[in-house]
């Protein structure tokens, strides 16, 4: 196991940490979800950027989380990534 897989496991067995990880789970999920499709795509942000015809800046700020892409912008990379959209919703399980 990696040193930092370690250290998420550690922290994660602290109540506070982990209910403040699983509350962002969903914002993050949109991010790795659109980072995956680009390394699949096997493309930089650069390109990706090039593609939607925007900055490279926006393309890491949508893949970092610090910005909330509208369904236009989640549509727009998927077809710069040559990915298909989709969403669906899921029950919430209850601890």
């Amino acid at each position: 196991m990696t040193k930092l897989n370690e250290l998420k496991k550690t922290l994660l067995e602290r109540p506070g940490v982990r209910a403040e990880y699983e509350a962002l789970a969903e914002e993050f999920s949109i991010a790795e979800a659109l980072i995956r499709a680009r390394a699949e795509a096997d493309m930089t942000q650069e390109e990706v950027a090039r593609r939607m015809q925007t900055s490279q800046s926006y393309i890491a700020k949508l893949e970092s989380g610090r910005v909330s892409p509208s369904m236009k912008a989640l549509q727009r990379y998927a077809a710069a990534t040559g990915s298909r959209l989709k969403i669906s919703l899921e029950h919430a399980t209850t601890p």
